[in-house]
């Protein structure tokens, strides 16, 4: 969208969840002009929207960055995949839409242990409910008239009631809403969708900003640096078409590329790490070492179960079900299509001396064999992601060169502490005794994976280290902190920089304990608050059942 305006009151540089939030939020009251640049394009493929259709999109090198770190070297040197969205709604237009916004003790502990005396859940709670519409309906956890809708599971499957009585026979407790009164115990889960769609950040939040005219947006730019004057962020110069454009920010630049493209677009204008910065030939602006440090991410194997009845969807990629399911979607958005597989998890404790959940389950009536890395067949099976949830290991993002077209360098350090790889073992023993439980005896066949030869600590471990993959939540790369590794305050402005912030993933202090889709848009929309001087909502202390430690 072209624009002879080059100069805004703020300019977003991504047009990911939390660049749709600040855009939508700093544009209501229409004082203010606003420009979004978003590296990819519009979000126009139909299977964008089919939610059961998450597999094809996050393939789809169109709309994906298609990152892959570095030999990882704790699970035998292997790279791993790392789809990012590069598209209108970023990674909320690929992600598989679960709706978690983690324990309220991760906010807690923000508060304490990193001193963002903000950031406790109780001044968190106020804008997950403003932001959200539940179909649970608004009570004291749950929001009833923001612009994002969120959908319980509604996929029938026997299941989905098997794995929910396992939670209770286990003594891995039962919730009946993790984002409510309990944060603890298996579920039916939370998804982002509107009438059997996607309810991504863009529909959620970019779309009805667009229809002001303080909005515009430009995609299939790629912002090349922030520029900087003294200490000053004055604007962007981005390629689009072509050509060098240069945009100047009336108020403030605001980098929402998430925790991979935001560290990079800082080191390459002169901010992060000063030796690292002169090795590429740049010029330090800011001394930040923190930046691209301290990166986390939830890492996550599959325990999988043939099926004993087929009760799994199996079947769901024959042509006539496929076109079938794909009918009664565009008809009635119900069925299959409509559904993201993983209607059921969990946040669960890997040892009784867990003083949290440390371990988060996806479930799902479905077994994926990969049969290249772009095709896939499916098995009368049933799965179940465990994810490490409050991993220790801890990786960087670096420069591969000053050339903002070459992708960085990243390294996770996946199990690379003794506690991530007790908590990966002691996980899938988890998972284990909870398919092992009587409601599962009737569909419960041969474990696949991985395997019942496995038994031994080291063989379950080496099995977690073969399999090993990420569950898609990089973060922290951009701390906030008032320590000399932190780069962002508790408002997320960039230390020693003025008009700038940070505002996505890569400012979280420390990892959820769950998916961060939530986290961001909350993350953002106090972010707005922040930016424009307006009042935070007003703390909320909402009653929470916390299982003794």
């Amino acid at each position: 969208m072209a624009n002879s305006v080059q100069q805004f009151d703020f300019i977003i540089v991504g047009a990911g969840s939390a660049g749709c939030v600040l855009a939508n939020r700093l544009s209501e009251d229409g004082k203010h002009s606003v420009l979004v640049i978003e590296a990819g394009p519009w979000d126009r493929k139909l299977m964008i929207h089919v939610p059961a259709g998450v597999y094809k999109v996050f393939q789809d090198p169109t709309t994906n960055w298609n990152y892959e770190t570095e030999a990882e070297p704790d699970v035998l040197q292997r790279r791993m995949s790392m789809p990012r969205g590069k598209v209108v709604g970023g990674s909320s237009s690929i992600n598989a839409m679960v709706y978690m916004r983690g324990h309220p003790t991760d906010y807690d502990h923000w508060a304490s242990d990193f001193n963002l005396p903000k950031w406790d859940y109780s001044q968190c709670l106020p804008y997950f409910k403003a932001g959200e519409t539940s179909d649970r309906g608004a009570n004291e956890w749950r929001g009833g008239e923001g612009p994002l809708n969120t959908t319980r599971g509604k996929l029938e499957n026997p299941l989905f009631d098997a794995f929910e009585e396992a939670g209770d026979t286990s003594g891995q407790g039962r919730s009946d809403d993790l984002n409510g009164f309990k944060p603890e115990g298996v579920a039916r889960l939370d998804s982002t969708k509107r009438n059997g769609r996607r309810c991504s950040a863009a529909v959620a939040h970019l779309r009805p900003a667009l229809k002001r005219t303080n909005v515009t947006l430009y995609t299939d730019a790629l912002v090349k640096r922030v520029l900087i004057s003294g200490n000053r962020a004055t604007g962007v110069l981005i390629s689009h078409r072509g050509q060098d454009v240069t945009f100047h920010a009336e108020r403030e630049v605001i980098l929402s590329g998430g925790a991979i493209n935001t560290p990079q677009l800082l080191m390459l204008s002169g901010i992060g790490p000063p030796d690292h910065i002169r090795g590429h030939g740049i010029s330090v602006t800011q001394d930040l070492p923190g930046v691209g440090q301290n990166l986390q991410d939830h890492p996550t194997t599959i325990i999988k179960y043939a099926c004993k009845k087929p009760v799994t969807i199996h079947k769901a990629l024959h042509p006539i079900n496929q076109l079938a399911a794909g009918m009664r979607w565009m008809t009635t958005g119900t069925g299959l299509a409509a559904s993201n597989l993983w209607e059921a998890g969990g946040l669960v404790r890997s040892t009784a001396d867990a003083k949290t959940p440390d371990i988060q389950y996806h479930f799902g009536p479905v077994g994926f064999t990969y049969q290249t890395d772009s095709s896939i067949s499916l098995d009368q099976a049933f799965s179940m992601h465990i994810d490490v949830s409050r991993p220790t290991s801890k990786g960087r993002i670096y420069l591969k060169s000053a050339n903002p077209a070459d992708k960085p360098l990243m390294r996770f350090n996946y199990l690379s502490t003794p506690e991530d790889q007790r908590s990966i073992v002691a996980g899938i023993r988890r998972g284990r005794d909870l398919i092992a439980q009587p409601s599962f005896d009737a569909y419960r066949g041969d474990e696949l994976g991985p395997g019942s030869d496995a038994q031994s600590d080291e063989d379950v471990l080496e099995f977690a280290k073969t399999s090993l993959g990420t569950d898609y939540h990089p973060s922290c790369t951009c701390r906030m902190g008032t320590d000399g590794d932190a780069v962002v305050d508790e408002e997320m402005r960039v230390h020693g920089i003025e008009g700038l912030r940070v505002v996505d993933a890569s400012v979280i202090p420390r990892i959820t304990c769950a998916n961060l889709n939530a986290p961001v848009q909350m993350i953002a929309a106090r972010a707005a608050d922040f930016i424009l001087g307006r009042d935070q909502l007003s703390p909320d202390n909402a009653r929470f059942h916390f299982e003794p430690a």
